[in-house]
């Protein structure tokens, strides 16, 4: 599919996030070599708070999650090599992140 090389970057507002270098494809998951910018700190806290709750498989801890995960949607925008996107699914843990993403807004239940 072509990402592997890619450069996609990961932001709040106008400070840089992170950037996250494509090593692995597989659709529709991309991940990649994580790289902290001087806004990481700031989200930090959401990305592991979110990685913690999803690993729980029952309701309570799927709700916790879920408004965790909004929180970093509001605070983040995920960027593609040709701009921005609208939805995504990313998950950060050191220096690795892996995402997947729509050209579209999800579905919302």
């Amino acid at each position: 599919m072509g990402f592997e090389g890619e450069v996609w970057q990961v932001r709040t507002g106008a400070e840089p996030v992170g950037e996250i270098l494509i090593d692995d494809a597989d659709f529709p998951w991309l991940s990649g070599r994580f790289t902290a910018g001087p806004g990481f700190g700031a989200v930090r806290d959401l990305f592991a708070r979110e990685l913690a709750l999803i690993s729980r498989d029952d309701e309570e801890h799927r709700q916790e999650w879920e408004a965790a995960y909004e929180e970093i949607t509001r605070q983040v925008s995920l960027s593609s090599p040709d701009g921005p996107v609208p939805e995504f699914l990313l998950h950060i843990e050191g220096d690795r992140a892996w995402f997947r993403w729509s050209d579209e807004p999800f579905e919302h239940a």
